[in-house]
């Protein structure tokens, strides 16, 4: 039985098309609907190449078919087929670290986290090491962290995430870099510690269990999967309690390094380590087929009809895998949420037909490393140029929000269009609440922005009972079993949220003058140099 026909014909059937209104209502229990199918314990977590993901990919083109939008992919479906690689470690790691006088072997994830390497079957890496505090090294943008050390040859090793008092979204950004810019220092390994802040909100033993899943990335057509820092042959992850002999070595205490690091503006010094280490470890590749599901609508207005407005959201989950009674990962919230917040913005700016084309993306992989909207953003479907892209990932709906965060609106002139429609939609915008996370890079909005593409990434806001049930959620049911149908949802606040993201894309679509980057916005000048610019707004 052919499963996507099935489900297909079965949606189709039971689609019903509402009249058109000026201002549309959206649904609760549309949005309901839509978690509830892409929830359901049959779809098994939506796992990149999984059936599970294929039948929820079937259910969202059947989606687009029923809105009347057109297929965007190459052979006329609406599904663009990648390759997506996973790589698993073949038996344990080896991280031998030489000083004082002794080796110490680390092989037990309790010491050392390693990541699989989508590259090379095996590894095998021995040099000195040199440690170049948060392994920023832009020194334009006043990062030096490189200043006076020699990594070419070496491992080196940084901490996590970047100095307090950052701005999160540049933060963000140059923590998502730390391999490249090792790399272009002529280093061939890095070592995470992590930071006293980052220990914290991440615990060792939280991150153990979050890393028994593989890496992946997508494949090119020569058969090798794409790799941003080549040069780097391993990656790796140490205990800070692992980390401490190592740095006293040297007569510089871990515990002052990350007492600098915790401190607002603190940058500690980077050194070169009285040690060297080997790192060695084998790989198992398994190559799977999955895709990404993207329609257009193209615009009413023929002299704009050739700039697309992107709508995306990540379809997939982390599927089954762990320990216990539960190893099913839903991921209601993560991020079913978001696709039925997609579908319904989807079906009622079909209804309104904008000036501009819009581009519909149901995307794979993002869990695994924003790899489906990355082989997007670097193979075009649409026929002209994508201006301006939002996205949906993982609005909290167990609480009534008042407010929405905009992570990317200061860039460009988008962020107006974005204040313009929480106000249409009775809410407000507040800044980032959580700086220390770095959502900026961590969804799918930010491969197209890599692309030099403004974007902007809504997520639920923190005032009243925000900050509350969001960190709750972060805390109990991010990335587990309980992120399903038994969360008290809120389907009015899914209906709430499908609502200022509609006016969001309405107006981008409809607007006279295309998104552009803000002259003094970082991402702008590093992503979109050529592009034409607006003036930085009034502070």
């Amino acid at each position: 039985m052919n499963v996507k026909l099935l489900v297909s014909a079965m949606l189709l059937a039971s689609t019903a098309v509402p009249a058109l209104a000026e201002e549309p209502v959206f649904d609760p229990q549309a949005v309901r609907a839509h978690v509830t199918f892409l929830a359901d314990d049959l779809l098994e977590g939506r796992d990149t190449g999984s059936r599970g993901y294929d039948i929820a990919a079937s259910y969202v083109a059947s989606q687009f078919v029923a809105m009347g939008l057109k297929p965007a992919g190459p052979d006329g479906s609406f599904y663009q087929k990648l390759t997506v690689r996973e790589a698993r470690l073949d038996g344990a790691p080896k991280l031998a670290l030489n000083y004082g006088g002794k080796e110490t072997v680390l092989s037990d994830t309790a010491q050392v986290l390693v990541r699989p390497s989508l590259t090379d079957k095996a590894v095998a890496v021995d040099a000195p090491l040199v440690f170049a505090g948060f392994g920023f090294d832009r020194p334009d943008l006043g990062f030096d962290d490189y200043k006076g050390l020699d990594a070419k040859g070496k491992i080196v090793v940084v901490l996590s995430g970047f100095p307090k008092g950052t701005p999160s979204e540049l933060g963000a950004h140059l923590n998502s870099e730390k391999a490249v810019m090792a790399m272009k220092r002529g280093a061939i390994a890095v070592i995470t510690v992590p930071t006293t802040e980052d220990s914290a909100r991440r615990p060792w033993d939280k991150r153990v269990a979050m890393s028994d899943g593989p890496a992946k990335g997508w494949v090119g057509a020569d058969g090798k999967a794409f790799a941003r820092a080549t040069g780097i042959r391993g990656t790796a992850t140490l205990n800070p309690d692992a980390a401490a002999p190592l740095f006293a070595a040297s007569g510089k205490p871990l515990a002052r390094v990350l007492a600098e690091a915790n401190r607002k503006g603190g940058r500690p010094r980077g050194f070169a380590l009285k040690a060297r280490a080997s790192l060695s470890f084998a790989n198992v590749w398994k190559d799977v087929t999955s895709e990404n599901v993207v329609a257009v609508l193209p615009g009413s207005d023929d002299k704009l009809a050739g700039e697309f407005v992107g709508m995306t959201a990540h379809l997939d989950h982390i599927g089954i895998h762990g320990k216990g009674e539960d190893t099913l990962h839903n991921g209601a919230m993560d991020n079913a949420s978001g696709v039925a917040t997609m579908l319904e913005v989807a079906r009622a700016v079909a209804r309104d037909r904008p000036r501009r084309s819009v581009m519909f993306a149901a995307l794979t992989g993002e869990e695994g490393g924003l790899i489906g909207s990355d082989y997007l953003a670097r193979n075009p479907l649409v026929k002209g140029e994508v201006v301006g892209l939002v996205n949906f990932d993982m609005p909290v709906l167990t609480y009534m929000f008042s407010d929405v965060v905009a992570f990317g609106a200061e860039n460009s002139t988008m962020g107006p269009v974005v204040a313009e429609a929480a106000k249409k939609a009775g809410i407000k915008l507040s800044p980032d609440p959580m700086p220390e996370e770095g959502l900026f890079t961590r969804s799918d909005h930010y491969r197209f922005v890599q692309q030099g593409v403004p974007a902007v990434f809504m997520m639920t806001g923190f005032e009243g009972p925000g900050e509350k049930a969001f960190r709750d959620f972060l805390k109990t049911n991010y990335h587990q079993p309980s992120d399903d149908l038994k969360l008290p949802f809120n389907w009015e606040a899914g209906a709430l949220f499908a609502k200022v993201n509609y006016y969001t894309v309405l107006g981008l679509a409809n607007g006279d003058e295309r998104p552009r980057w803000y002259a003094g916005s970082f991402f702008g000048k590093e992503f979109a140099s050529g592009a034409a610019k607006a003036a930085d707004p009034a502070k």
